[in-house]
């Protein structure tokens, strides 16, 4: 069965990077018919994404700004041996207004929630047997199958609280790492969304994505417990696991024959030391915003040559990983990002944003590492 439905360009996967390709469409291409195909009844899912004003080209800020619900000046990490305060702006988007906004843009019956079954450059298979063609279709539904590439995985439970008195915070704590370290780099992760509102999140650094949530949820509690804050309700809860690359293959991920145009996780497009994709999914959005020509080919072409050049750009990164999970053991993992902390702002800065410049990679090798020399040695000779 063929649907009436017929849009310029059909975005499979109403996500982060789907729901920003739409927005950056509807506002500098409104001539462009957009739809959406998207499995959950909410675009966006149940996330709540985070950002330092860094990450962002300021020519890009017209696209995510609108969707910022929380904004700090400034935020702390708490490590062991070191506590710091920070003057970079930091930004939380919650995936209800991702959803809200995309529904402002879109017409009601360009956004489909349906299961696709099939994908081709220029039409969608639904799991009901519908075929509804397009000029251009984007692949934006992220991936299960990471089998390609050599992975550990930052895996997270974070929960909502509303509180029976002030929690005392007035800017985010972006790594809490003075919890138990005992079966790896484990941090708690604190957005203070009002007075007696804050967002807790649990995080370890894992070599596999299973994610205990009973045994995070526990954590919590006793986190909270800990900071003498009695909890009046838990209003939402998250959990992920998101991919951290120590190697691979590009074109195995994205294979030279798959002809149908990509955009997101699925495209590779993640910082491979933090899993983030944020910055780029706003970087891509932006790009295809501004592509004269939207066919099929033409966006294969584009996203295709992008996430290829930004695999191969975030070598050093993939080696960060890789002495992380193989030169570290997993109570001491923490000391490396405690010693990396001790380091310029400007410098994390562009770390978290993928910019890192050769004196910053440099730098943050340089001197004796906090883990076994051969090990790091070994970590170092892997070509990824």
């Amino acid at each position: 069965m063929r649907s009436s439905l017929k849009p310029d360009l059909l975005i499979a996967g109403g996500g982060l990077a789907g729901g920003l390709i739409a927005l950056a469409l509807a506002e500098r291409r409104p001539d462009i018919r957009v739809a959406i195909v998207e499995a959950a009844p909410q675009l966006g899912g149940n996330h709540i994404w985070s950002f330092f004003d860094t990450d962002i080209a300021p020519a890009d800020r017209w696209l995510i700004d609108p969707l910022v619900g929380h904004h700090w000046d400034g935020h702390d990490v708490r490590f062991p041996g070191h506590s710091r305060s920070m003057a970079g702006g930091y930004n939380s988007i919650e995936s209800e207004q991702l959803d809200r906004r995309v529904r402002a843009v879109l017409p009601a019956d360009a956004i489909l929630t349906a299961r696709i079954a099939d994908l081709e450059p220029r039409a969608a298979v639904l799991g009901d047997g519908t075929r509804i063609e397009a000029a251009a279709v984007i692949d934006a539904r992220g991936t299960s199958d990471f089998a390609m590439l050599d992975l550990g995985w930052q895996k997270f439970l974070g929960q909502l609280l509303r509180l029976e008195a002030p929690h005392g915070l007035v800017r985010p704590v972006i790594m809490d790492a003075t919890v138990d370290q005992s079966c790896g780099y484990r941090f708690v992760y604190l957005l203070p969304f009002g007075p007696d509102r804050i967002f807790v999140e649990d995080t370890y650094y894992s070599t596999t994505p299973d994610l205990d949530a009973e045994r995070l949820r526990q954590n919590i509690a006793a986190y909270a417990a800990g900071r003498s804050w009695r909890v009046a309700a838990v209003e939402r809860e998250e959990m992920a696991a998101l991919p951290i690359a120590m190697g691979g293959s590009f074109d195995r991920l994205w294979p030279a024959d798959d002809r149908v145009p990509r955009a997101g996780m699925a495209a590779g497009l993640f910082q491979p030391m933090t899993g983030y994709s944020l910055p780029d999914a706003v970087r891509t959005a932006a790009r295809i915003a501004a592509m004269p020509d939207l066919s099929a080919r033409a966006l294969r072409g584009e996203l295709r040559a992008l996430s290829h050049v930004a695999w191969a750009q975030r070598g050093f990164y993939r080696l960060l990983a890789r002495l992380l999970f193989r030169a570290a053991d997993p109570p001491a993992r923490y000391r490396l990002l405690e010693r990396f902390y001790g380091l310029d702002e400007g410098l994390i800065g562009r770390f978290y944003a993928g910019r890192s410049t050769i004196a910053d990679r440099v730098r943050i090798l340089a001197g004796k590492p906090p883990v076994a020399l051969h090990r790091a040695l070994g970590a170092l000779r892997e070509r990824r």
